[in-house]
């Protein structure tokens, strides 16, 4: 029984769940949300980790739990960013069946400082309750923990990293986009998604392929760029449009499009979250008789659920986890000093939302 559903019974998140089930010391703020949890967990047979049990009996272990704590770099919180939501609970998941917990969940802007002067063991961010405040720069310093490693969920901005190696001795990136090897990451190649999926409505006779999503360096649309290049079809300007990647985004983007006079035969979007709000602003567009073929990445579990059914490339979020877990433990170790890029395969879904271009 997975963590997700303690997490709907007790009416709490699944990052709560883990803490309380991997810590006899975390506290709730909730009275009695933690006996909730154990109970709800209990009637579900939900067995925790060996090193979680033995904390709740109050064996204290010889060696602390390895925590890990998890970077957002896009949105400040998971629910904007449902690729990394689904993300997020493969990593619950992978933590515990490993023996480690789950400890900070943070996004760049409780960072507020790179550098700290004389503050070599520590980087300062917002804090997210209570903490060691320093009132003059209103942040919150943390010391670098011996036993915690870091999962970057993103890109991580240039600069950071360097920060970053203050606190965590191990940091591992899950990502569409490869770093200069700055630390160890596992990574679906987003240009080759991106592209896999503009092949794929060319070869359905569409040559006017509209893009909606990130343009600022982002390999997705290098990807749509580059495969509109190989097939010397011209990039038109006014098919791209850049966005911060949102259901909110795609929905007014394609009312746009849908008012031009000269519209696209298909559109690709740079993740299905932009797709939904495409594909919802096509349905509320029926009488007009505009029904453009829509690609998108990722493969989130909504994007099955959706009419038509969203065509999509699928990356490996859960085999993309597992990897990051697991160099993230071997450098822990000390098996490998070396920076370490995994690249897994993306694969193409084809649904109803693609058709041919009979035009």
């Amino acid at each position: 029984m997975s963590l997700k559903r303690i997490a709907e019974l007790t009416g709490t998140s699944v990052s709560t769940v883990s803490r309380v089930l991997n810590s006899s010391e975390h506290r709730c703020n909730q009275k009695g949300l933690a006996e909730r949890i154990w109970k709800a967990a209990e009637e579900l047979q939900y067995v925790p980790n060996a090193s979680a049990r033995e904390l709740r009996k109050g064996i204290i272990p010889k060696e602390a739990p390895f925590a890990v704590d998890v970077l957002l770099t896009r949105f400040d919180s998971m629910d904007k960013d449902i690729f990394f939501l689904e993300v997020f609970h493969y990593i619950i998941e992978e933590l515990m069946k490993n023996g480690c917990i789950l400890d900070q969940v943070l996004n760049l802007n409780d960072i507020v400082s790179l550098e700290q002067e004389g503050n070599t063991g520590s980087i300062p961010y917002r804090p997210q309750g209570s903490g060691l405040l320093d009132k003059q720069l209103n942040t919150a310093v943390i010391s670098r923990k011996k036993n915690t490693g870091l999962i970057v969920l993103g890109k991580c901005p240039a600069g950071l990293f360097g920060s970053l190696q203050k606190r965590y001795a191990y940091i591992v990136g899950i990502d569409r986009n490869p770093t200069d090897y700055e630390y160890d990451e596992v990574i679906c190649n987003g240009a080759a998604a991106a592209s896999m999926a503009v092949e794929y409505l060319i070869r359905l006779g569409h040559t006017s392929i509209a893009y909606i999503g990130d343009c600022n360096y982002e390999s997705r649309y290098i990807g749509y760029y580059q495969a509109l290049l190989n097939h010397k079809i011209p990039l038109r300007y006014n098919n791209v449009h850049q966005t911060s990647q949102t259901e909110q985004e795609g929905y007014r983007v394609m009312r746009e499009i849908i008012r031009d006079t000269v519209r696209p035969t298909a559109v690709f979007c740079a993740n299905d979250c932009t797709a939904i709000g495409v594909l919802k602003a096509l349905r509320q567009n029926k009488k007009r008789g505009y029904q453009p073929s829509v690609i998108s990445i990722d493969n989130i579990l909504e994007s099955q659920k959706t009419t038509p059914m969203l065509t999509t490339i699928d990356i490996p979020k859960k085999e993309m986890v597992h990897l990051a877990v697991l160099l993230l433990l071997d450098r822990r170790a000390g098996s490998h000093t070396e920076s370490i890029r995994i690249e897994l395969p993306c694969r193409l879904l084809e649904r109803e939302s693609c058709t041919y271009n009979n035009g």
